[in-house]
């Protein structure tokens, strides 16, 4: 008797399935003893002052959120588009933005 092709895939996805729940319970397995190797890298990081994980590899100001501006996508010319993808994915980091949003707001218009 051979199985119709749907019922091999509601099979795979099955299995995928549990896979995914066995993985999901190993991680709630393994979250306490983790959680204070992960506050004593926090308290290092605090104390090193080291930067945000590099990402992506594309470009300097996708590499290191926090350390970019936000003109350097468009460092070509104001109105060039981004090179890279991850450019068009990543927005500003939230600490830059309350200095620069403000701006538009103070500005005015010459008569």
């Amino acid at each position: 008797m051979t199985r119709r092709p749907s019922a091999r895939f509601g099979s795979f996805l099955a299995v995928l399935l549990l896979l995914l729940l066995a993985m999901l319970a190993d991680a709630r397995r393994l979250a306490p003893p983790r959680q204070q190797e992960q506050a004593a890298r926090a308290v290092l990081v605090q104390q090193l002052g080291l930067s945000d994980l590099a990402l992506f590899t594309e470009a300097r100001y996708t590499r290191h959120l926090s350390l970019a501006d936000l003109h350097s996508p468009f460092q070509d010319h104001p109105l060039a588009l981004d090179h890279f993808p991850s450019g068009s994915v990543v927005p500003p980091p939230p600490a830059r933005l309350p200095h620069y949003a403000p701006l538009d707001r103070e500005a005015t218009l010459p008569d």
